[in-house]
This record gives structure tokens, C-alpha cells and sequence, in this order.
């Protein structure tokens, strides 16, 4: 009866003064944490800008249109890349992370050129309802996405890496 007592209040053998001498995390932890968390809502905004210009395609090839190969060979790395961020970040992997991260940038600097180098720019602009709209607004989404993308993913890479040791 008595040791039922003692497990209501504070532990027996023990007045506080022992915080000094717990196991404290380190805070590299909290950052991957925080990292991933935040990585992984990138990669959904990076999904949803990937479907946008998927989405493109699909109806140029409804309307027995051919299809603008960069797109296609965009979509393909992007997609590969954003599955291999996926398994880096729930595994904690740091080549599939730095594949992820070169990947991805490397499909929106594909769109990127791509509309820079098309004349569908200032047409999409005047017509806001064009399809090509949607398109440039994917494409420019992805970049400003990618940036963050870069900085959350070589922060994380760096914190997961063990502490150097000072010799």
C-alpha cells in the first residue's frame, strides 16, 4: 500500500536536484525533425505542381495534340526524383536525398528553359484562361518551391551527418 502512495507524487529517491545529470537531446535531432516535417510538405506543393503540368499534357494529348517533349522528360524526372526525396526523407538517406535534390531541380530548370525559349508566354498571359496559363503558373510555383526545397534539403543532409570530432 505504501509504494502505491509514492508513485502519485515525485519518484522516491529523487528531490529535482538530478537535472543536471539526465540525458539531454541534442539539438541536431529537433532540426532533422523539424527538417523532414517540413520537407514533406514541400514535396505534397511540389506533387501538386507536378499534376498541374501533368494535367497539361494529358489534354494537348486529348486534342490529338503532340505533346512538348521537355514537359514529358520533365515530368519523368520530377516524378522519380520526388519518389527517391520521399524514401530519403522517411529513411533517413542522404544519397536519395542529394538525388532528390539535383533531380528536382533539374526537371524545373527543364520548364523553366522551356518557357523562357516558347512563344506561348505572352499569349498565356493575355488569355487567362488558357491552358498555358496553368502551365506557366506550375512551372513558376515549382521554382519558388524548388529554392526552398534546396535550403530544407541541404539542411537536413548537414544535420544528419555525425558530429565531426575535434582531434
Amino acid at each position: 500500500m505504501n509504494q502505491r502512495s509514492a508513485v502519485r507524487g515525485r519518484p522516491s529517491g529523487t528531490d529535482g536536484s538530478d537535472f543536471s545529470y539526465r540525458m539531454v537531446v541534442d539539438s541536431r535531432y529537433t532540426k532533422v525533425a523539424k527538417a523532414k516535417s517540413r520537407l514533406a510538405k514541400l514535396i505534397i506543393v511540389q506533387v501538386v505542381t507536378q499534376l498541374m503540368i501533368a494535367a497539361n499534357v494529358f489534354v494537348s494529348l486529348s486534342k490529338n495534340e503532340s505533346p512538348d517533349r521537355v514537359s514529358v522528360v520533365s515530368l519523368g524526372i520530377g516524378f522519380v526524383s520526388v519518389v527517391a526525396g520521399e524514401l530519403g526523407r522517411k529513411k533517413s538517406r542522404s544519397n536519395f536525398l542529394k538525388f532528390y535534390v539535383f533531380g528536382s531541380s533539374m526537371a524545373i530548370l527543364l520548364s523553366v528553359a522551356y518557357l523562357a525559349m516558347s512563344k506561348f508566354q505572352l499569349e498565356a498571359f493575355q488569355n487567362f484562361t488558357s491552358l498555358e496559363t496553368l502551365k506557366i503558373a506550375a512551372v513558376l510555383l515549382g521554382f519558388l518551391v524548388q529554392l526552398f526545397v534546396i535550403g530544407t534539403t541541404i539542411s537536413l543532409i548537414k544535420n544528419m551527418a555525425p558530429p565531426k570530432r575535434a582531434s
